[in-house]
């Protein structure tokens, strides 16, 4: 089964290295849709079928952790998981965004078996979640 995933950045060059590192991975990745903010991003779910989003925090326009809020809002959190990929280290920030629901957190900068296992374990407790 292949995954689709939203990548979700305001910097274009980010989401193109995260896009290399995750065709890198070697996860079986069907589409990979691109968001520039939290915004577009919602947008991205209410049009199509995403497998997980992965996210910075710091974006114009909404913000990842804006995201994150409006996605627990409109009940996503329920089926999509959320994994945060941004340089910000606040522990704060961070324990804030498990507790709405984010599944991981990972530092920039990142190398690709760093987001295949995040990504493969998000998926995989998904799937559990699903058939349980």
């Amino acid at each position: 089964m292949s995954y689709c995933i939203l990548l979700v950045d305001d910097s274009s060059v980010v989401r193109h290295m995260v896009r290399k590192a995750i065709e890198m991975s070697g996860l079986d990745v069907g589409r990979i849709v691109e968001a520039a903010n939290g915004n577009e991003a919602l947008q991205a779910m209410e049009e199509s079928w995403i497998d997980v989003v992965v996210a910075d925090i710091n974006m114009p326009v909404m913000t990842g952790a804006e995201m994150v809020e409006q996605m627990v809002a409109r009940d996503f959190m329920a089926t999509t998981p959320v994994i945060i990929v941004s340089s910000e280290k606040s522990a704060k920030r961070i324990e804030e965004l498990k507790r709405l629901g984010v599944k991981a957190y990972l530092n920039k900068p990142f190398r690709p078996e760093q987001i295949k296992q995040v990504i493969g374990e998000v998926l995989r407790e998904r799937k559990e979640a699903v058939h349980a």
